[in-house]
């Protein structure tokens, strides 16, 4: 037994037993809080990208300065997300949950009062700073109240359809608050969320004793914050200059570079960042794969399709947002099913390559579409398919990754969690938004590019091309986890998370 586990089985002689048995009272109560943070998180991004033309326009900066109102959040939240989950396992769930959510709300309410450019970037910067300690606390505070395999399943089915919900949940109260209100409520608006969130917090979450047995690994927090940082800005530049461009690649290889002088050293260090044994279980590395890959995938949805639903058929961004509700009904539904009947009958060895399979087969059937294409005949049945492909996936790769972690290291996994899909989707964006715009330009040469049908044209085939490279990365991610997840119903590890209750 580790230190600890030896210290909190200490504590657990020494302190009465109505702690732990009321927080197990209120574990749906606190799994009712901490989906809230997740949906902020989750929707916050595609509520900015929805409100960036009207920012643009209001506080007037450049085509070229845009980017770095949804950058600088990313860069700041990627390279800081493992510090965020060992802080959190160092002074304990409950303050960095609580710290993080009024940070967030704080520098939300800084980017929405912005007078000009630089505050805005700062703002969101600084939110991303704070979704790094926020985004890893609340799903340790899962891990660690949810230790009954039945109920742990139920709660990261919940912890999974907000993921999934999120980004169209966004599109639609984004459209909202633009359209009548102002851009500057899709930054108030996460003042709402992280209020009822602290509150619920503060009330229902009990403070762990601090962990002295243990110190912050520096070094490797270094290594990996910076190389984190390269890979996202490496990732993020190649969407906009390309992947010729020096920065690019120089950031890349800098960023590679870093992750794995951190990886050598985890293996050397007293107290590493990372502890090894968190990805080497053949179950969980199949599920940061998993995650890594819909992360990757997804945009393919909905980056792309809301650009076809708004530029191609001509939807209102708030018609767009509910064309994508039946997606999140199916993916919701889906996740239910696998998570909770499936997985725990037959494994997850068959269940989340089938998801892959099915998600790719909606991407694949998503390339027909074309500028007469009806929503109910063409549109909602990809939608749909889509949406269950993703939700057979999403919630059991997020229970299994977090699966028989020991309570200390609660807080790192999930931030190792977030990590994948954070670079995931970083990779994503700039693998798909360059396949897109080379198969565009490819479809204008020879063409008059004045020629609205003509540039129409164009984008349907930028589309239909992030499609196809989205269904691949979905057919790669079937065939990893082929390979890598265990035959058979896995089996809980009690002596991993024995009881252990915020």
């Amino acid at each position: 037994m580790s230190q600890n586990a030896t210290a909190a089985a200490r504590g657990a002689e020494t302190t009465p037993e109505k702690v732990p048995d009321l927080s197990h009272r209120r574990r749906w109560w606190i799994l009712l809080v901490v989906s809230l943070s997740m949906l902020m998180g989750v929707l916050d991004g595609t509520i900015v990208n929805i409100a960036l033309p009207s920012a643009q326009h209001d506080l007037g900066f450049s085509d070229a300065d845009r980017q770095w109102v949804v950058t600088a959040y990313a860069l700041a939240f990627g390279s800081l997300l493992l510090l965020g989950g060992r802080v959190a396992d160092l002074v304990g769930q409950k303050v960095t949950f609580l710290v993080g959510l009024a940070g967030f709300a704080t520098a939300s309410m800084v980017g929405g009062a912005a007078n000009g450019f630089a505050m805005l970037v700062i703002a969101r910067a600084v939110q991303g700073l704070f979704a790094a300690l926020l985004a890893p606390s609340a799903l340790s505070v899962l891990m660690t109240t949810f230790t009954e395999p039945s109920e742990r399943a139920k709660a990261f089915t919940v912890a999974g359809s907000v993921a999934g919900a999120g980004g169209a949940i966004g599109l639609i109260l984004g459209g909202v608050l633009t359209q009548y209100l102002d851009w500057r409520w899709t930054m108030y608006v996460n003042v709402v969320f992280a209020g009822v969130a602290f509150v619920g917090g503060a009330a229902l979450l009990h403070r762990t004793p601090r962990d002295t047995s243990s110190k912050l690994d520096v070094l490797g927090t270094v290594l990996v914050s910076i190389g984190l940082f390269c890979l996202v800005y490496g990732f993020s530049n190649a969407e906009t200059h390309g992947w010729g461009s020096p920065a690019t690649w120089g950031m890349l290889a800098a960023g590679a570079v870093l992750v794995s002088v951190f990886v050598w050293w985890q293996t050397r260090a007293v107290y590493p960042l990372l502890p090894l044994r968190v990805l080497l279980d053949r179950n969980r590395g199949a599920s940061f794969a998993a995650l890594f890959v819909t992360g990757a995938g997804m945009f393919g949805v909905f980056l792309f399709l809301t650009y076809y639903l708004q530029q191609s058929l001509g939807y209102s961004t708030l018609k767009t947002g509910f064309a994508f509700l039946p997606m999140i009904v199916a993916s919701s539904a889906a996740s239910a099913v696998a998570n909770n009947v499936l997985v725990r009958r037959i494994g997850p060895k068959p269940v989340v390559p089938l998801g892959m399979a099915i998600a790719a087969a909606g991407l694949v059937w998503m390339t027909t579409l074309d500028l007469g294409s009806g929503y109910m005949t063409q549109v909602l049945p990809q939608l749909v398919l889509v949406g269950i492909g993703v939700g057979t996936v999403i919630a059991p790769a997020m229970s299994l990754a977090t699966s028989g972690m020991a309570a200390a290291d609660a807080g790192v996994a999930s931030a190792a969690v977030n990590t994948v899909q954070q670079v995931g989707g970083s990779i994503g964006v700039a693998l798909l938004s360059t396949m897109a715009s080379d198969a565009a330009t490819n479809y204008l040469s020879g063409r008059d590019p004045r020629d609205p049908g003509v540039l129409a044209q164009a984008g349907l085939e930028g589309y239909s091309t992030a499609y196809w490279w989205s269904a691949a990365v979905f057919v790669l991610g079937l065939v990893v986890t082929v390979l890598l997840y265990r035959r058979g119903v896995p089996q809980h590890d009690e002596s991993a998370a024995h009881a252990v209750h915020m």
